[in-house]
């Protein structure tokens, strides 16, 4: 697949089956998430690849957290099989650090790079994706389960797999209406 045609029909795919990329196409995806645009080389990201019994293991967290919530039953029953509707999923999660010349946002930002260009090579070799947040991202409890610091942010869940649909085309949008030049 040419890049530009990836990135101009880029579309998610909520509707996901096995396989998971496996093996060098998950190597290949993991790769594209490290050339992130990174300043001062801070490398701002971690990523936790849940497959088979890690996606049990998140869902028991989202559902933990819905608990602790108090969150209504049907919202606490369906917490655990959020993360089923993929056969991976991966966390991606912004590690801040401290520096003088590279706020917090731009790590947030550098992490949710990473995210795309992982989706975006999922898609290239044939997979689909849906990059997720949700209240999971921002909850104290799923933060701690991760261990993250008090800076730290659950940029999303990209989940992927093999599409079971045909993905809808992208909506065309005008240019002109985001776009302002200064001559």
């Amino acid at each position: 697949m040419q890049a530009i045609e990836l990135l101009l029909n880029r579309r998610s795919q909520p509707r996901l089956k096995g396989p998971a990329p496996q093996g060098q196409q998950l190597k290949t995806i993991m790769q594209a998430a490290l050339r992130a645009p990174d300043h001062a080389g801070l490398t701002p990201w971690k990523f936790v690849v849940c497959q088979g019994r890690g996606l049990i293991k998140l869902g028991e967290i989202f559902e933990e957290a819905a608990i602790n919530e108090g969150l209504e039953e049907n919202q606490i029953q369906r917490a655990p099989q959020m993360p089923l509707r993929a056969p991976m999923v991966i966390v991606a999660i912004a590690k801040y650090s401290e520096h003088p010349k590279v706020p917090w946002i731009e790590q947030v930002a550098s992490t949710s790079c990473a995210v795309h260009s992982m989706q975006m090579a999922a898609v290239a070799q044939g997979f689909g994706g849906v990059w997720r947040t949700g209240s999971y991202a921002h909850n104290e409890d799923v933060k701690c389960a991760f261990f993250l610091e008090e800076k730290d942010e659950i940029v999303g869940f990209l989940y992927l797999g093999t599409p079971t649909t045909e993905a809808m085309p992208a909506p065309q949008r005008n240019s002109n209406d985001y776009f302002e030049f200064w001559n």
